[in-house]
């Protein structure tokens, strides 16, 4: 058969002489005509592979000679056949002296001498095709294959780089026991192109990369780690696929990879969260068992005494999530240490994306981790404050996610002794939310039963004033909300035994809040205090707790300030407690007596008078739902309301004036007090009320008239006639008030002072107080405004059934001096048609 074969291939070679010789024309159309015929008398002929081995070992010279032709087609025509003639023969390998050579020539120089990017992408596909081929015989021409493989990977033709990556996979795998001693001289290329801009070469270049670190000497782990990393970012899902895959396939067969476990396993577990089901759930879980499994096969001899306790399920273990086989669950264990610091520094990362990452993989190495959380609980704290303060909110929900664990696996006694003098004094280096947040999240996966004996030990922390009163952001109110919510939902009815600590942080968070939203959280888990506990309202919660509070108060209101928080927390108190707020007077009018006194900040007691004025209006339902006010209203108005009204120079004087004004006027007309007691008090209090008549504020003047008026409507008919005629002068000074409103209201108050004299008032004796009365008002019947004639008009129709003589003959002496008689002409008709026995 071969002598038949060298006959055959003697005469295609005959044939094809005069072809060959064409091939050293000058004529580019003559060498292209010749290299066609020559492939259409050999490959296209079909002749047998002996004959083509023959026929090849002759033209291949003549061929790789043509690779250097200065006509693009004559090239391309050449590489084709060569790739053919190696694809056929049964001996290529032979071809290797002539061929590698030449193809380093052409590809491997420091400088691309093939201009045509398809052709040197098809020189490379040969190149491909050829160690498919030969195999093993390439291990003498590494240095060749290297030089090529080093120009092509960084080809600028990004299909150049992705043959050149698949080129390099092939040779590593079919000459391994060669290729480590030169894999490192591809490792610098690759990674200059493991970025590339097209997806499909990113993908070729990590499987390249693999091929190199797991076939090469081990020694460049660490230089391809750091890229590897990045491409978990990759906006490509088969890049990251790609990366997963390399990454599993070391775990499971580099030699060295115990030295490597802890640069590794981060790669692989974080690709557990990718997201992609795909990747999440099929290619990295299943990379991520084999490797578990191969450990544990491996060690089986040092895990004989841990096998039965840890397949054993800790308690609280979160729902739906499948536990971690043995193996894995041992190498996260082993390599914690090494890896926390790692993440404690890429938390904190500013690329957002790697911050994520991380907060998901440090999830996933405490799933693994388990009890073994306990002896890094200091840095793991740590790093979960810093990152609870990152404004992404993957990054937060993760870490919170991460907290909550330590809570299912860590016992309370070991994390609370760190975690509440964190929260009792949070380091600089951490927001001060930071550490409360924790704190919930971790007593969210503590168990009811491990949590109840240190419940007094959290609410006292929680209460502390350094905690729920230092800082008022809502940020940090909402994570304190949070902490009570915790305790409420996973301990229930437990919480009965903290539930003043409980409620005192809850009227804190209610007070400080700014946010509506905030505010209906906390009345929501003051519900839920009451729920646990069985009260049916939130007034029994408060009447439960009444006296505790207002102690809680008045520890230290010698320092209270317009600022303190203890200024909020009493208005919080006093109205959300309703009528409860009725019951325990004693307690309360010492700590209003005390706050009040005029010589403490003048602000706060702005805002507490303004607090008292909404109680008193609605006083049945808050300060006297027991009735029980009118023994403490000598206090209230002698030694609250009174020192207040009297006069002191400047603004903020003037003010807490006109709020004991507001305050006083609910009083009079809340219902807290009864004729009979006004009366008692009415000597000391009417004097302070005509001085504020002369106020320079508007709303004081008006504040003070409303009060005569009300004062005279409830004791008018019963007041001492010295006593009436010591208050209508003053109010008749208010006439001439420069506000139209205040003018209104005096009117008003001396047509309630007309009504409220009685039969006890003798008008023939006090008729020059009625004959001045009526003399001032008919001037302002006389106003330019009509709606001030229209309302003296009134009032004076009042006075005309007091003594209508006596107006009459006012009414009379100035009808003519006014600018028009009308009015007086209604008033005197109005007399006329009084009963002749008034009249």
């Amino acid at each position: 058969m071969a002598a038949k074969d060298e006959r055959a291939a003697s005469e295609v070679l005959r044939a094809l002489a005069r072809h060959l010789n064409c091939l050293n024309e000058d004529s580019k159309t003559t060498r292209k005509r010749a290299l066609e015929a020559i492939k259409r008398e050999t490959i296209d002929k079909g002749l047998s592979s002996g004959v083509l081995q023959e026929i090849f070992t002759c033209l291949l010279k003549a061929l790789l000679k043509c690779l250097s032709d200065p006509m693009e087609r004559c090239r391309e025509t050449a590489i084709h056949m060569l790739g053919d003639f190696i694809r056929c023969v049964p001996q290529p390998e032979d071809s290797l002296p002539y061929l590698m050579p030449a193809l380093t020539q052409r590809l491997g120089g420091k400088e691309i001498l093939e201009p045509a990017e398809e052709l040197r992408l098809s020189m490379v596909e040969v190149l491909t095709l050829t160690v498919e081929v030969c195999g093993r015989h390439l291990a003498p021409y590494l240095d060749d294959m290297m030089k090529i493989l080093q120009r092509t990977i960084v080809d600028p033709f990004p299909d150049v780089k992705r043959e050149s990556c698949k080129c390099t996979v092939n040779f590593a795998k079919r000459v391994p026991e060669h290729f480590h001693m030169q894999a490192e001289s591809l490792v610098k290329p690759l990674m200059q192109t493991i970025s590339h801009q097209h997806s499909r070469v990113r993908v070729s270049t990590i499987e390249a990369t693999g091929a190199v670190i797991q076939y090469g000497a081990g020694k460049n782990v660490d230089e391809v780690l750091s890229h590897l990393a990045q491409r978990l970012f990759d906006d490509s899902p088969q890049v990251r696929k790609a990366v997963t895959t390399v990454v599993g396939q070391w775990l499971l067969h580099l030699p060295d990879r115990y030295s490597y476990f802890h640069k590794l396993l981060p790669l692989l577990i974080s690709s557990l969260s990718d997201d992609i089901p795909e990747i999440r759930y099929t290619l990295a879980t299943d990379l991520w068992r084999q490797t578990g499994a191969l450990w544990e096969q491996e060690n089986e001899d040092d895990l004989k005494d841990k096998m039965d306790f840890l397949l054993t399920l800790p308690g609280l273990y979160p729902a739906g999530v499948e536990r971690p086989g043995l193996g894995c669950r041992e190498l996260v264990v082993r390599n914690l240490s090494k890896l926390l610091p790692a993440l404690a520094r890429d938390v904190a990362d500013w690329v957002v994306g790697t911050r994520v990452k991380t907060a998901q993989l440090l999830y996933a190495l405490l799933l693994h981790a388990e009890d073994h959380c306990t002896q890094h609980l200091q840095l793991l704290l740590s790093m979960l404050y810093r990152a609870c303060a990152d404004p992404e909110r993957d990054v937060v929900a993760n870490c919170l996610r991460s907290a909550k664990l330590l809570g299912t696996f860590v016992s309370p006694e070991v994390f609370l002794k760190l975690l509440l003098a964190h929260v009792d004094a949070p380091s600089s280096s951490s927001s001060p939310h930071t550490p409360v947040m924790v704190l919930g999240a971790v007593l969210s996966g503590c168990s009811r039963d491990l949590l109840r004996p240190h419940l007094q030990d959290i609410a006292g922390v929680l209460v502390q004033p350094d905690v729920c009163q230092e800082y008022q952001q809502t940020v940090y109110l909402e994570q304190l909300l949070s902490c009570v919510d915790v305790l409420l939902s996973l301990c229930e009815e437990d919480c009965g035994s903290i539930s003043l600590q409980l409620l005192q942080v809850l009227i804190t968070v209610h007070s400080l809040s700014t946010e509506p939203q905030l505010t209906d959280q906390v009345e929501r888990s003051v519900q839920c205090l009451c729920r646990v506990q069985a009260l049916p309202t939130v007034t029994d919660l408060y009447r439960q707790h009444m006296t505790q509070l207002l102690q809680w108060l008045s520890a230290f209101h010698q320092t209270w300030t317009s600022y303190s928080t203890q200024r909020l927390q009493l208005q919080v108190i006093v109205t959300q407690s309703g009528p409860v707020v009725g019951e325990f007077l004693p307690q309360l009018m010492p700590l209003l007596q005390k706050c009040l006194h005029p010589d403490r900040d003048p602000e706060m007691r702005l805002h507490v008078f303004t607090v008292l004025s909404r109680l008193l209006l609605d006083a049945t339902h808050t300060l006297d739902s027991q009735g029980r006010f009118c023994e403490h209203l000598d206090v209230f108005l002698l030694d609250l309301l009174l020192p207040n009204l009297v006069w002191r120079a400047g603004r903020t004087a003037a003010a807490i004036r006109t709020s004991a004004l507001s305050c006083l006027l609910a009083l009079l007309q809340g219902g807290a007090i009864t004729p009979g007691q006004l009366l008692g008090v009415e000597e000391r209090l009417s004097p302070q009320v005509l001085s504020c008549l002369e106020e320079d504020s508007q709303l004081s003047r008006l504040l003070a008239c409303q009060s005569l008026s009300t004062l005279l409507k409830l004791t008018g008919a019963s007041l001492h006639a010295d006593a009436l005629n010591k208050l209508y002068p003053e109010v008749l000074k208010r006439l001439d008030d420069s506000s139209e409103e205040v003018r209104g209201v005096a009117l008003s108050t001396l047509g309630q002072w007309l009504a409220t004299l009685g039969k006890d008032y003798n008008t023939q004796l006090y008729s020059q107080h009625l004959e001045f009365l009526f003399q001032q008002l008919l001037l302002h019947l006389d106003d330019p405004d009509s709606r001030i004639q229209d309302t003296v008009l009134e009032v004076l129709k009042i006075g005309s059934a007091v003594h209508p003589v006596l107006l009459k003959q006012e009414v009379e002496a100035v009808r003519d001096k006014q600018r028009s008689p009308v009015y007086c002409d209604k008033l005197l008709q109005h007399i006329h048609s009084l009963p002749k026995d008034t009249a």
